[in-house]
């Protein structure tokens, strides 16, 4: 039992030393394969976030509603 518990912690070292290693090189972890790309510009959710809906909702009500206009 003493023999697994030494050769588990021996890998544990050896795996943390190397990991430190490539971090103090500015290396990465992380797989090489598909960086991802930049992200895009973030677009509004609901009517609360679009600023064209706000200004129209405020420019309704600045104005009246014409009342001889046709009704859609």
């Amino acid at each position: 039992m003493l023999k697994v518990l030494l050769v588990v912690l021996v890998f544990a070292a050896l795996t943390y030393g190397l990991i430190r290693v490539i971090e103090r090189r500015g290396g990465s972890v992380r797989p090489r394969g598909r960086r991802p790309g930049p992200r895009p510009d973030p677009r509004p959710f609901g009517p609360d976030d679009d600023p064209d809906f706000l200004r129209d909702l405020d420019r309704k009500k600045r104005l009246p509603p014409d009342p001889e206009a046709p009704l859609d």
